[in-house]
């Protein structure tokens, strides 16, 4: 079995929307929309790697909150364990400087996008709280 990586990730609200971000062309998973985040770096908290992930894919500052999902996720080549916080934005307004879009969507718009399958379990818990 391969190592598992932890990462991060933001459930941005903004009331009955969320915030989802597409991957850039060239990346694994190419295209596919996820939730902002990214890997936790050695000797980083949870929190702090979702505030530093944050501040470099949106350039915004963020505050984590209580822990929305975890899930565990194997890929071809990576197996990641997810953790999706409730996340506010507490400065700055969301750009796109990894992502090749942003939006925020409501739970009746999710099948209109591809989503990482990581983010399958996650998107259907998102439907049952959100609706």
């Amino acid at each position: 079995m391969m190592n598992i990586v932890e990462v991060v990730a933001a459930l941005i609200r903004d009331g009955d929307r969320f915030m989802i971000c597409q991957r850039p062309e060239g990346k694994k998973r190419a295209l596919l929309w996820e939730f902002v985040g990214g890997k936790v770096e050695s000797g980083e908290t949870k929190e702090a790697a979702l505030i530093r992930e944050c501040m470099e894919e949106l350039a915004v500052t963020v505050a984590p909150q209580e822990i929305f999902m975890d899930v565990t996720h194997e890929y071809p080549d990576i197996t990641v364990h997810l953790t999706l916080f409730n996340a506010v934005i507490t400065e700055g307004v969301p750009q796109k400087l990894e992502h090749n879009d942003i939006r925020f969507i409501t739970v009746d718009e999710i099948p209109q996008y591809d989503f990482c399958p990581a983010d399958v379990e996650i998107l259907a818990k998102i439907k049952e709280t959100l609706a």
